[in-house]
């Protein structure tokens, strides 16, 4: 499986730090809103493996 929401993870984490830091809210909701958004992708990235995985099984093997 790749890491296609690693980034959006990562570079949530940090804007929700730097908000932190700051104390800007608007940039830890947009951190936030970032890791949200990268769980997501990885959250669909497996469903479509399991999928897949789901469908090669389910191939009849012809040879």
């Amino acid at each position: 499986m790749g890491d296609k929401g690693g980034m959006d993870k990562l570079k949530g984490k940090a804007k929700e730090m730097a908000g932190k830091a700051t104390g800007d809210k608007r940039r830890q909701a947009e951190g936030r809103t970032d890791r949200t958004k990268g769980e997501a992708k990885d959250a669909m990235e497996s469903a479509r493996d399991k999928a897949q995985g789901m469908k090669d099984s389910l191939k009849r093997d012809d040879s």
